[in-house]
């Protein structure tokens, strides 16, 4: 197993030195979803929700999240993003809801950490939308999925 990156040689939590990696295209996927009450997902599903457009809202939020990652997450690099997109799946038959999320860059370091956070931002804007009906929403089942670029190379989870 490799060590813990973020931690120099007495144990100190550090920002990794990237000065020396080579710009590469990296990519990374990440999924994630919130389920909730039938009643609530047709809501959403249909375009009803008091608040407007859940979904497109959620996807601007998932987005500008992503952009932000540096600011919310310690030891991040700030990125320049060359590309995120959302998709958002709907499933009828468990009230639920799948985000995922592509961001890509070309740089020294893996988008990975974007990728998450854009999720996470994105479901819990939907939480954030529709708490006045249903408050017993669940946001789950986050990862990655793939990643791409950069020394380690490929990696898809099984």
């Amino acid at each position: 197993m490799n060590k813990l990156t973020h931690f120099d040689s007495s144990g100190q939590a550090h920002m990794v030195n990237v000065g020396d990696k080579p710009n590469t295209h990296r990519v990374a996927i990440a999924t994630g979803k919130i389920t909730m009450l039938p009643e609530t997902f047709k809501m959403v599903e249909v375009g009803t929700q008091k608040k407007g457009d859940v979904l497109g809202i959620a996807r601007i939020a998932g987005i500008q999240a992503s952009k932000r990652t540096a600011d919310l997450i310690p030891l991040c690099h700030p990125l320049s993003l060359t590309h995120v997109s959302l998709e958002f799946q709907l499933e009828e038959k468990t009230s639920s809801i799948t985000c995922q999320v592509r961001a890509e860059t070309t740089g020294p370091t893996g988008v990975e950490m974007e990728a998450l956070t854009a999720v996470q931002v994105a479901l819990l804007t939907i939480y954030d939308m529709c708490k006045a009906v249903d408050r017993g929403m669940v946001i789950s089942d986050t990862k990655l999925l793939e990643k791409s670029g950069g020394k380690s190379g490929e990696w898809k989870a099984t």
